[in-house]
């Protein structure tokens, strides 16, 4: 048994990413996709032979105007022919090494950004539901997809032209100082001015494309409410106010990335003015030099061919590191969800237990949402093995938050829940998933047929297994009236059954996960009244020897159970026993089960 006292419960909304530095971005990207890594040297050294390629062209220009065109005594073909030669050999080296290289960056970052993803979508679903809940769903999709194919794209071209350019640069200044160290100091004492404004330019572009990326989330995110909610927008005439918000979510993200751009293109045109200026210059102070015979005219030439060399990486450059920053904008956003703790988390080493009836204890259970007042105060509450028991109580007095906190869905702001005398923090969720079952208020359905969704129950039952849950349940009718019966296919979120067939559903896939506690959160809610009795048979059938909590909406599930617990405001328990008992104490209880008695009879 457990004997730590449960600290109090920070629930945390999802971080942004937001102070994390550009390089401080991608050196954590870096770490969580490893593959990035594998093989870099290799791709560096065939950036590096594709680099040779393009240098080794002004090489050539200025030995066969030189030596060949110019030379003493006339053209000397041959020199020309071996040269040229010399080019499209380079030229064939240059185009193999890119495709290496493109190859290797390609698998390198596919492969590692799949694993960034995995990691995120992972640790999406190992959060709270209270940090879910902080962010639109659509935003959390565009995390994980969106924001990832900006990486992609910086990653798989981006950081090629970033090798290549880098290489290219170095070299190109290299040979300018074997041919000119004069023009050389000239070309960059054009360039660095430039440097040190694109570095300025950077801080204000990596902010604008960051306001992009959580616009693009933004505009995910009204779009899929639209579509989900397009029955409820239909039904209620709010067809042009739901459009009024997607124009919103649009403009905004039009204007952001216009916004963007424009700074972006400030980087980019900054460059393009320097490099012409450049050009000019050294045409200026080159022809001088050679009038002054410091230069031949082949190396003029060259020098000329390795300007343009420098020059074009570096108005490339701009560019890149403007695509740069909108892969680290996405990166933060997802390196925000990786980093976000989990506040309900998988327990290293966590205790597995065994199989059989459960015992369930409260002790001293507190919770309160971020910012609200408690919604469970000071709960004591035991339950014995077999027992089944049922939660009832006004709408909002905290009974699916007891449903959730047995299911560590969430966790308690104080005291602490048990499970066979074990705190539900210290036991492992794969032990604690096949031990404890819940049934929500509303059936989630996946797009699949009607076996699939009952056998996520247990995906390693037999169909066998599944016709004979079917009949247990008594819903043998109710399939067989189905199109293509457990090969009818649901739809998305099951909206080809109505709520009650996607309920019986939920509680066939509970029945096949033949769990040791049941907890059902007004599972019967949705259920007809003629269906409600159907399922009512099945479920004492499915509770029987079981231990099962269940929270009643409907007062004829608590006349079933062995035990009634009322909670009233403020999520406290104010009177607890048998059904016959509480109706004849003229209490709490005895005004509801009279309210829902007067119901029935109305209908």
């Amino acid at each position: 048994m457990s004997l730590r006292s449960a600290p109090p419960v920070e629930h945390h909304g999802i971080a942004s990413g937001r102070d994390l530095s550009t390089w401080g971005t991608l050196r954590r990207g870096i770490e969580l996709s490893p593959e990035l890594r594998r093989g870099f040297g290799v791709t560096v050294l065939l950036a590096g032979l594709s680099t040779l390629g393009r240098v080794l062209v002004p090489f050539v220009v200025q030995r066969v105007t030189d030596e060949g065109i110019l030379a003493a005594g006339g053209p000397h073909e041959d020199v020309v022919a071996r040269y040229v030669a010399l080019a499209l050999a380079g030229v064939v080296v240059t185009a193999l090494s890119a495709y290496l290289v493109n190859v290797r960056l390609f698998r390198s970052s596919e492969t590692g950004l799949a694993t960034l993803r995995l990691k995120a979508f992972r640790h999406i679903h190992d959060l709270a539901m209270l940090t879910q809940s902080t962010e639109r769903r659509g935003s959390l999709v565009s995390r994980v997809t969106s924001d990832v194919d900006t990486i992609s794209m910086f990653v798989q071209f981006g950081g090629l032209m970033l090798m290549v350019n880098v290489a290219q640069i170095t070299l190109a200044t290299v040979l300018m100082l074997v041919y000119s160290p004069v023009l050389a100091l000239v070309v960059w004492a054009c360039f660095v001015p430039l440097f040190f404004i694109i570095r300025l330019l950077q801080g204000v572009v990596g902010r604008a494309y960051t306001t992009v990326r959580e616009r693009v989330g933004d505009l995910l995110a009204a779009i899929s409410e639209a579509v989900v909610g397009a029955q409820a927008i239909r039904a209620y005439a709010v067809e042009d106010r739901t459009a009024q918000r997607i124009d919103a979510a649009i403009e905004n993200h039009r204007v952001a990335a216009i916004g963007a751009q424009a700074r972006a293109v400030l980087a980019f045109t900054s460059g393009q003015l320097v490099s012409g200026l450049t050009t000019a210059v050294v045409l200026v102070v080159g022809t001088v030099l050679a009038a002054r015979g410091s230069l031949t005219l082949g190396e003029l030439l060259a020098f000329l061919f390795l300007v343009n060399l420098f020059t074009m990486p570096v108005q490339q450059a701009t560019e890149i590191l403007n695509e740069m920053q909108n892969a680290v904008a996405g990166w933060r956003r997802v390196i925000g969800i990786i980093d976000t703790p989990a506040d309900v988390a998988d327990p290293a080493d966590g205790v597995v237990l065994p199989r059989g009836p459960i015992t369930v204890r409260f002790e001293a259970v507190g919770f309160a949402y971020p910012g609200g007042e408690p919604v469970l105060h000071d709960i004591d509450l035991a339950i014995a093995p077999r027992r089944r028991v049922a939660v009832v109580g006004e709408t909002g007095t905290g009974k699916s938050t007891l449903a959730k906190l047995l299911t560590r869905l969430m966790d308690p702001t104080t005291g602490r829940v048990l499970v066979d005398g074990t705190d539900l923090r210290d036991v492992a969720f794969s032990s604690l998933r096949q031990r404890v079952v819940l049934v929500p208020q509303e059936g989630f359905l996946f797009d699949a047929t009607l076996l699939e969704n009952i056998r996520f129950g247990r995906p390693a039952a037999s169909d066998d297994d599944v016709r004979l849950t079917i009949t247990e349940l008594g819903l043998d009718g109710w399939v067989s009236g189905l199109p293509l019966g457990l090969a009818t296919h649901v739809g998305q979120r099951g909206e080809s059954l109505s709520a009650g067939e996607r309920q019986l559903v939920a509680l066939a896939r509970a029945y096949l996960a033949d769990p040791d506690l049941l907890v059902l959160d007004e599972a019967t809610s949705a259920v007809d009244p003629g269906t409600e009795v159907r399922l009512q048979r099945a479920l004492d059938s499915l509770t029987r020897g079981r231990t099962s909590i269940a929270i009643a909406h409907r007062l004829s599930t608590a006349e079933a159970a062995d035990e009634v617990v009322v909670v009233v405001d403020a999520g406290r328990i104010v009177e607890r026993g048998p059904h016959a008992e509480l109706v004849g104490r003229g209490g709490v209880y005895t005004g509801l089960h009279d309210s829902w008695v007067a119901q029935q009879q109305s209908l």
